[in-house]
């Protein structure tokens, strides 16, 4: 493997992994504000120690299938992809941590199962919110497609395809964020998209 290419790969992992840091320190702080509202199995299910040992398993299942997908692209391609996948890995990582920073006190953990809402919570309008409903998820596909290029492992593969189940959650957080904040909600998700943002924000 070309020694650029490793130095890429090592960049994008700790990119990766710096990501994930803050959102676990931030997922920990969370815990320490009062909940007001669960929805689904927010309440039994959204602990510190089962999302600890979520993390964990992840890392376990993703050690395992670290096996190379059995693709030989030649030169020219193999440098686009990594380049490419470098720039998503990057962008993705910074569209996650400036929605994160933009949610702050107001970020909580979620799964399928459930969702959780603060005392006094906030609709959240500003930063990439102003553009996308979802940046911070929308920031996590695009990273993994990016790893998925610069990688090309089953694990990355796995991780790339789990991760559209994210539209599965956004789903149900807006049902949650709907029910609490009424019009506020709706006029909010008439005037900005849910993935995409529009090429004229005006229209």
């Amino acid at each position: 493997m070309p020694q650029a290419e490793v130095v890429m790969r090592w960049i994008g992992a700790a990119v990766g992994l710096g990501t994930l840091a803050s959102a676990l320190v931030a997922m920990a702080l969370s815990f320490r504000r009062l909940r007001r509202r669960t929805e689904g199995r927010a309440g039994l299910l959204l602990r510190l120690p089962l999302l600890v040992a979520a993390t964990m398993a992840f890392f376990t299942a993703g050690a395992w299938l670290w096996i190379p997908i059995p693709l030989r692209p030649g030169d020219p391609a193999r440098w686009t992809l990594a380049i490419l996948g470098e720039l998503l890995i990057v962008g993705g990582c910074l569209l996650y941590l400036w929605g994160l920073r933009t949610l702050g006190a107001m970020f909580s953990p979620s799964s399928g199962f459930g969702v959780a809402l603060f005392a006094g919570h906030q609709l959240i309008t500003a930063g990439p919110y102003t553009f996308v409903r979802h940046p911070m998820y929308l920031g996590v596909m695009i990273a993994a497609w990016g790893s998925l290029l610069l990688y090309r492992t089953w694990a990355v593969l796995a991780f790339s395809i789990l991760m559209f189940g994210l539209a599965f959650r956004a789903r149900r957080e807006e049902r949650v964020l709907s029910e609490e904040f009424g019009e506020a909600w709706r006029e909010y998700a008439a005037r900005v998209p849910a993935w995409l943002p529009r090429v004229n924000p005006g229209a």
